[in-house]
């Protein structure tokens, strides 16, 4: 993996740098694991529902399958590429009966591997198979929390969690957060930590790139005026002057716990997060 730093030409290219993964291959998406993706602009019926969003480049969603419930066919890898919905890479998989498949791709994967899906698949990175077939103490990502459900956890660039071990019907997961959680032992994960480890290395060096990406600018609640928000006011540059930060709403902005206390999931969590 390689981080490209751009010379300062410009002002954009400035401290502008990417991150060119060695394992990318030049091919183009598979036509048929391709979707429409309609942008709402973070409105709902005309009204801004969720702030900051709008514009951005146009995108084709891809079909990325989670669940990868085709067990015990063999499938090789035909290429690794960029998936510009995520942080992490896709892997387009040509099984044996002909069927082809995107998974997100983990570290080390590259074009000509072969993975597989199975309650007995070999414990090497790339394969998916059960909780209750994983060794103590090795990395795995893209995990159910319900079997059948497909992965829903640990699915971003880089990330990880460790299986610390299994305990009668349940098996006990270390997340990158410090969280410790239960989680089925029949449920599937992939061996191996999701890809493009480096992804929190790119900086886009000018407001325009965050514009191409769909996130539009973001003014500060203590440069506005009182009728604006809750921050708004004073001579100069001022301070909040509350005693807890606000949102434009008037409700608590940061330390305020969002979770439900009698939330269904509360007895699988061992350890909360730090």
């Amino acid at each position: 993996m390689a981080i490209k730093v751009y010379k300062r030409n410009t002002a954009g290219r400035r401290q502008m740098s990417i991150v060119k993964p060695d394992e990318l291959t030049d091919n183009k998406p598979e036509k048929k694991l391709l979707a429409k993706k309609t942008n709402k602009s973070g409105r709902s019926q005309g009204k801004i529902s969720v702030r900051h969003k709008g514009g951005g480049h146009k995108k084709r969603y891809r079909i990325v399958d989670f669940k990868q419930d085709k067990t015990d066919v063999p499938g090789k890898i035909v290429s690794i590429e960029k998936d510009p919905n995520r942080s992490s890479l896709v892997a387009l998989i040509n099984y044996k009966d002909g069927e082809k498949r995107y998974i997100l791709a983990t570290e080390g994967m590259k074009k000509g591997k072969e993975v597989l899906t199975s309650e007995k698949a070999p414990i090497k990175k790339g394969n998916r198979t059960k909780l209750k077939s994983i060794l103590a103490g090795t990395i795995i990502c893209n995990i159910e929390l319900f079997p059948g459900r497909g992965g829903q956890i640990i699915r971003s660039a880089g990330s990880g969690a460790t299986l610390m071990g299994t305990d009668g019907n349940l098996a006990q997961l270390k997340l990158s957060s410090g969280e410790m959680r239960l989680v089925d032992k029949e449920c599937y994960a992939t061996i191996g930590r999701v890809s493009n480890f480096e992804h929190n290395r790119i900086i886009g060096g000018k407001a325009g790139k965050s514009r191409w990406k769909g996130i539009r600018p973001t003014v500060r609640g203590s440069a506005m005026n009182p009728v604006d928000h809750p921050h708004g006011g004073g001579e100069g540059r001022q301070g909040i002057g509350l005693k807890h930060p606000k949102t434009p709403w008037g409700k608590p902005a940061l330390g305020k716990k969002t979770r439900k206390k009698n939330k269904y999931s509360n007895k699988f969590i061992i350890k909360k997060r730090k």
